[in-house]
């Protein structure tokens, strides 16, 4: 009767999870970005309400009406638990659609949910918590817009064409074929809500063009809708402001500007380019080592569902943001609802206007359409698995980014586990090899390399690996107090990297609380000694109740554990169970609290902040920040201030990592990875009743034999094929004076 029970519980455990597993991909489609066929549906629809009288995208004026964003709007997280959780039908799937109204008195940007996909028939304005409205400047630049500003450089260029032909050694704006100049435009576009002014800097059109500043930089006023209103309020040359550029010229003509000479430009010697130069101590005609799959891959992946030793999630890549993952299982618990990135910034420092000016939050940019082509080989292995990737984003038909996404498993070369113990001569070890979704960003001159790792003991591990090219400006001896001297008149300016994740934690459930720990020294009576007096280190926790105590400020001392726990759920050992939050990262805060820009990235003041989740506090940042960072339509500070109970609460952890970044001559000509990569892991803690990864049967174990000969245990086949190795697994496990 016993075995027979024992045999239910088993057949219960068995058939719970294979229902666990049989939801979880059930539901993740509701979490796919939207295909082609959506994208166009949508526009189409849309097109068709004549009252809206939507035009081209692409089309060459700036007063009209037109579509700039189509991604997935994300059911709410109710809706989602029911089809997740108990199989239920899935919500309808719905678009968040970004308009811009240009063609009009007043002109506004709305937001519409379009429903129901992939054949729409309704539309509902999209609002901002306390109904924020968007203001029209605070839209993200169109290529559109891009292209008027490239016809006023030309202008401007036209004027000054002999200071720059001068100061360049040959390179116009305008018919150079091989010397032309280009530019880069700076932002925030303004310094206050409603403006349009953006500092441009120009550079030579080479290779690597993002460290080739001339020293000629132009603040224009864009923001009437009518580009033959634009103007030029400033021009900056050699350290000096001026008024017009016909001011310029005029003092440059009769000697009141010392001039530039920029260094000869030599096309075979250009510092900005990948081509090797020097000496090489590395074999060229021999390969690296290379990532194999002997028996092919032992993940699964099924459109935008991902199955791995254990592990299961959905994940997207978000136009506006960039990537994300949902219903996160391990073993069929589910361990967060959504883990997303939300925004990155980097904030600068200079001498030259664009330089003060530069304060990049690229979610303005669209950074998640920033996705392009991962070369095998050096952005992901050659067995990965490539994803193709679509987006609507300025234009006018979905475009399609091929081999965007990247999943693959690969070892660390460090073990998991492993202990040799010599006494008995036994060894044991499992090799540590991981699952990652990796994507990028190219926003500009940087490189984002975004990863999610997943680990077999129920380890989560979410990176950014930063690269590209550093933002340069031009050089003054006034410079080096914000940079570094990287080249012939190129300053590397000094710049903190900010990344902001969302965490929606559900531990055995979505009634979770938080708690820090922390140790404080004690002092007692030996017991075994009287004597003397013991000093050792206890352990103390601290529960945090409010979403107020749970905001953790930079420049404050920041707990060592951060747990997130199920106060009513408890393993074998009667802990409750738990994961932590563990912090890879170096950020500091940019600019004082309350200081202008800093309002829209109230976020950065806090490394973690701990809120209940609200499906009306779905980001902490917005594709408007960038424009529009003094009155911002989404404010982090508010999802804090009305300081609600966050005990036994469905919790979203808030988390911000980073580094400052120094250019050194070595970030010549890219900046390199090693160093600059930060992150968290989410850890259990107690959540298991032992360490999962005991599962594996890639574990290896090494005993001495009856006959002294070392006895092999493995529970997987010897690896065979050449590309790995000939030599069969060998461990001797002796040791001996020589």
């Amino acid at each position: 009767m016993r075995l027979f029970c024992l045999l239910q519980l088993v057949c219960l455990a068995g058939c719970s999870t294979s229902t666990s597993r049989d939801w979880a991909h059930h539901g993740a489609p509701m979490f796919a970005d939207l295909t082609v066929r959506e994208m166009k549906a949508v526009r189409a629809y849309l097109h068709g309400i004549q009252e809206l009288e939507l035009t081209d995208a692409r089309s060459k004026t700036l007063m009209k009406n037109s579509i700039l964003l189509i991604e997935l709007h994300v059911p709410r997280k109710h809706e989602a638990l029911r089809a997740l959780d108990r199989g239920q039908a899935k919500p309808p799937r719905q678009a968040r659609v970004i308009l811009q109204f240009g063609n009009q008195t007043n002109p506004n940007i709305t937001e519409y949910i379009v429903s129901p996909l992939p054949t729409p028939k309704t539309h509902e304005v999209k609002t901002f918590k306390g109904d924020r409205l968007v203001r029209f400047e605070s839209r993200p630049i169109s290529a559109v817009e891009y292209d008027h500003i490239d016809d006023l450089l030309e202008k401007i260029a036209i004027k000054a064409h002999k200071l720059l032909f001068e100061t360049t050694g040959g390179f116009s704006y305008t018919n150079c074929s091989d010397r032309c100049l280009t530019f880069t435009d700076i932002a925030p576009r303004g310094l206050d809500s409603g403006e349009r002014r953006s500092w441009i800097m120009l550079q030579k059109f080479v290779e690597g063009y993002f460290i080739h500043p001339v020293g000629f930089e132009v603040l224009i006023n864009h923001q009437d809708l009518d580009p033959e209103k634009w103007t030029v309020e400033k021009v900056w040359y050699n350290s000096m402001y001026f008024d017009s550029v016909e001011e310029l010229i005029e003092k440059y003509e009769s000697g009141g500007v010392e001039k530039i000479k920029l260094p000869d430009h030599d096309d075979k010697d250009l510092f900005s380019t990948f081509i090797p130069r020097g000496h090489s101590n590395t074999h060229t005609n021999v390969h690296g080592p290379k990532l194999v799959e002997p028996q092919g891959h032992r993940y699964e992946v099924d459109r935008n569902f991902v199955e791995y030793a254990g592990w299961s999630f959905a994940y997207r890549v978000r136009s506006s943001a960039g990537l994300q993952v949902f219903d996160l299982r391990f073993n069929g618990e589910r361990i967060a609802y959504e883990i997303s990135l939300q925004e990155a910034i980097a904030f600068y420092s200079g001498d030259t206007p664009a330089a003060m000016q530069t304060k990049f939050i690229d979610s303005g940019w669209a950074m998640g359409s920033s996705s392009y082509e991962l070369a095998p080989g050096i952005d992901c292995p050659e067995i990965a698995t490539f994803v193709d990737l679509y987006h609507y984003y300025d234009t006018d038909k979905p475009v399609r980014y091929i081999n965007a996404l990247c999943i693959f498993e690969m070892t660390t070369a460090v073990p998991l586990r492993r202990h040799f113990d010599s006494e008995f001569n036994i060894y044991g070890g499992l090799d540590n090899t991981v699952l990652v979704l990796r994507t990028t960003s190219t926003v500009d001159n940087y490189d984002y390399i975004w990863d999610f790792l997943f680990y077999q003991n129920g380890v989560m591990e979410v990176k950014v690996s930063a690269t590209g090219y550093i933002h340069a400006t031009f050089f003054t001896p006034n410079g080096l107090h914000y940079g570094t001297k990287v080249y012939n008149y190129v300053l590397g300016n000094l710049h903190t990297h900010l990344i902001h994740y969302k965490v929606d934690l559900d531990i055995a459930g979505r009634e979770n609380s938080f708690e820090t720990m922390e140790l404080k020294y004690v002092n007692f009576t030996n017991p075994w000694s009287p004597n003397h007096f013991i000093v050792q280190s206890k352990l103390h926790r601290t529960e945090h109740k409010t979403e107020q105590s749970a905001a953790f400020r930079f420049g404050t001392k920041f707990p060592r554990y951060m747990n997130f726990y199920n106060a009513n759920e408890k393993n074998k050992w009667g802990h409750q169970k738990g994961y932590r939050i563990q912090f890879n990262s170096h950020a500091d805060s940019v600019l004082p609290r309350g200081w202008r820009e800093e309002n829209g990235i109230s976020w950065s003041r806090y490394p973690l902040a701990v809120t209940r989740h609200k499906d009306s506090e779905a980001t902490s940042s917005s594709i408007y920040t960038q424009c529009d960072p003094w009155e911002p339509v989404v404010s982090f500070e508010d999802y804090i201030r009305n300081n609600e109970d966050i005990v036994n609460q469905d919790l979203v952890a808030w988390v911000t990592v980073g580094f400052l970044h120094v250019p050194h001559s070595e970030d010549i000509p890219n900046t390199a990875t090693p160093g600059n990569a930060v992150g968290f892991f989410l850890r259990p803690f107690n959540f298991f009743d032992e360490d999962p990864s005991v599962s594996s049967r890639s574990t290896i174990i090494v005993r001495p034999g009856q006959d002294g000969k070392p006895k092999i245990q493995r529970w997987t086949p010897e690896v065979v094929g050449h590309c790995v190795t000939d030599k069969p697994f060998f461990y001797n496990g002796t040791y001996a004076g020589v």
